[in-house]
């Protein structure tokens, strides 16, 4: 349990948790400690009523107790293989960006709109490592501390998921060791399944645009999910959009006399 977080009432104490979720004191301070390991998912339920948790992180707090079994087996690496289809799937989406990243943000594919986006940036083979690694990120990101919360609540969504999956504890060890914004905010314990936002990014030749993103997952390779911009038709992003379709065009040989 400790994993879940702290709780978030202000000035409750341990038997007035206990008494509000209806069970003994003892009982709620063996699941804070982790001696008790199987709480019911009505106790789950009702602690998370007491502990104010939205709708994600009582979800969160559910797996992290009875994890979901996963479709085959667990692949031997992090850079886990994207299937051809989605690759034809990706490099056939014209109207924006688009990229397939892995459980833990690794990015796995991308198309020729966001190899532009992105080009020139140290660390953008990891959306966590390049927002908290990359000097530039602060610059690239118009909106900087947004995505990084977002980024950081994401991990801990995907981490209820496989709470014993050997590569989340190098992803966290290697932030936590090299950045001190990291820490701050996955110590937040904030839990946010990725949805529907706009993400504003800042392109050195593109200038600024606001891009809407779908998130559609695989079902075909658990914990990949497939990311769509596109911006709205007739403002600026969208004259941003095709200034990164021309970059992204191969230059076009001069013909002979």
């Amino acid at each position: 349990m400790a994993e879940t977080g702290r709780r978030r009432t202000p000035g409750l104490r341990r038997v007035e948790v206990a008494r509000l979720a209806g069970i003994s004191t003892d009982y709620y301070i063996r699941l804070e400690q982790g001696r008790e390991r199987r709480p019911s998912d009505h106790v789950l339920s009702a602690l998370a009523q007491v502990l104010g948790l939205d709708e994600d992180a009582a979800r969160h707090l559910h797996e992290l107790v009875h994890p979901r079994p996963q479709a085959g087996l667990r692949p031997p690496c992090r850079r886990e293989p994207v299937s051809p289809t989605l690759l034809r799937l990706l490099h056939g989406w014209d109207e924006g960006p688009a990229f397939v990243h892995g459980r833990w943000l690794d990015v796995l594919a991308v198309n020729a709109l966001a190899n532009v986006l992105y080009e020139g940036l140290e660390h953008r083979d990891n959306l966590l490592r390049l927002l908290f690694l990359n000097p530039l990120a602060t610059q690239f990101y118009v909106d900087w501390e947004e995505a990084a919360r977002s980024q950081v609540a994401l991990l801990r969504a995907a981490a209820g998921a496989v709470p014993d999956d050997p590569f989340l504890p190098q992803i966290v060890e290697e932030l936590s060791v090299r950045s001190a914004e990291f820490r701050r905010m996955w110590a937040r314990h904030e839990v946010r399944p990725r949805t529907t936002e706009v993400r504003r990014f800042r392109h050195p030749r593109a200038g600024e645009m606001a891009l809407r993103y779908e998130s559609l997952t695989v079902n075909s390779a658990p914990g990949q999910q497939l990311i769509v911009f596109e911006a709205a038709p007739g403002t600026g992003s969208e004259r941003a959009v095709d200034v990164l379709r021309s970059l992204a065009r191969p230059p076009v040989a001069a013909r002979p006399e």
